[in-house]
């Protein structure tokens, strides 16, 4: 999905399966310095993407460009001959020429040392005040829960007194999955409540495991706030495990809550329009 000043943009496909631009409608709402909002769904909206900066810049202006989510951002190192995917798709949208790229909640730096004139957003910093509320969660004795030591780093800007505690994950290399996961951290007497805070959910596999740890040591209730929520989340196990309670996450992938559990915030890349 893409909009372009607040509009979205309607696409259309040739016979052979190339992509038909609206061009007058794309002209009708152009302005000296205008704005896209892209919502990945496939690598298709790459090309659609640069359709549009293109027919953009034919018309003499400028754009700045908002990520909801930037593809990729998983693929941010190379391990063996793997191919560096993230780099090669900042590659394409740096060749556009942005006067501004901003990403919603990036995975890691990574992102951003890759992109030119980038700056990045977090939403969860700004939504956890709101989830806490939903889930009556008392800073004095809940805590907040990372499930490694990089998404604890990611939101170290977080201001207040919580008390944290880290997951610490042993993966088995061959498979790449998570073995074990120790809770790192003082963790208060039970019963207590617990948030996991993270940028990106899957499957759900990691935060599976770490509400099993959480309840296995002492937490009545266990949420989860993420700001980017895949829909292959519907294939886990996550959502009918019964280990947690609720589900926060923004708009950036998700369109709407397809689980009772599942609460989506109309937040990430459309509240910057």
């Amino acid at each position: 999905m893409m909009k372009v000043n607040g509009t979205e943009i309607t696409f259309g496909t040739f016979p052979n399966g190339e992509t038909l631009i609206d061009g007058d409608a794309i002209q009708s709402i152009l302005k000296p310095i205008n704005t896209v909002i892209w919502k990945y769904e496939n690598d298709g909206d790459l090309i659609k993407l640069m359709f549009i900066k293109r027919y953009i810049d034919q018309h003499q202006a400028a754009s700045s460009l908002i990520v909801a989510y930037m593809p990729y951002s998983r693929m941010d190192r190379i391990e063996g001959a793997s191919a560096f995917t993230l780099k090669y798709t900042a590659g394409l949208i740096n060749s556009l020429n942005f006067i501004k790229v901003i990403v919603i909640e990036p995975h890691s730096d990574v992102t951003m040392a890759l992109l030119d004139r980038s700056e990045a957003l977090y939403p969860t910093l700004s939504l956890l005040a709101q989830v806490a509320d939903a889930a009556s969660l008392d800073w004095s004795k809940d805590v907040l829960f990372f499930p490694d030591a990089g998404a604890q780093k990611r939101y170290s800007k977080l201001k207040g007194d919580y008390k944290q505690v880290v997951g610490f994950k042993q993966r088995d290399f061959a498979t790449g999955r998570i073995q074990r996961l120790e809770l790192v951290g003082q963790v208060p007497d039970a019963p207590f409540k617990a948030l996991i805070v993270d940028d990106l959910c899957s499957y759900g596999g990691t935060f599976l495991l770490s509400a099993e740890r959480l309840r296995e040591a002492g937490a009545s209730h266990v949420y989860l706030l993420v700001a980017h929520c895949e829909k292959s989340i519907y294939k886990g196990k996550l959502l009918e495990s019964g280990l947690v309670d609720g589900i926060y996450t923004t708009d950036t992938i998700l369109d709407v809550a397809g689980h009772d559990i599942i609460h989506i915030f109309e937040t990430g890349g459309f509240i910057y329009e």
